[in-house]
């Protein structure tokens, strides 16, 4: 199966009929900030690129986290990660997804995550 993250000025992915948002966290500090404090759930995603590895320290909500290759093949899904947990580094991993709760349900090892510009 493939899904489709659609990369312009707002990326999202369709899965299941439903769009979710995804935020690109490339700076230092939306890195640091990312989803630390956050009360409310969140109905965004978030992509962390050139990471292997990811905890969920000050993490205030349950979430789901997709690991996948450059190519965005997915290797690794977590459903239902609490907070103060450690994902520790795997091979072959080069971007973190996280997503609200749910969304992982429907995406399997070894499907892709299509990049598409849209311009």
């Amino acid at each position: 199966m493939c899904y489709y993250v659609v990369e312009s000025d707002n990326m999202y992915i369709i899965v299941n009929k439903e769009k979710v948002k995804i935020n690109k966290l490339d700076t230092f500090s939306k890195r640091i900030k990312s989803l630390r404090f956050k009360l409310e759930p969140i109905t965004e995603g978030y992509l962390f690129e050139k990471k292997r590895w990811i905890n969920t320290y000050w993490f205030c909500q349950r979430t789901d986290i997709i690991l996948t290759t450059k190519n965005n093949v997915v290797k690794h899904i977590y459903q239902n990660i609490g907070t103060e947990k450690i994902i520790f580094p795997k091979k072959n991993v080069y971007k973190v997804f996280i997503f609200p709760l749910g969304i992982s349900e429907h995406i399997k090892i070894n499907d892709k995550l299509a990049i598409v510009n849209k311009n």
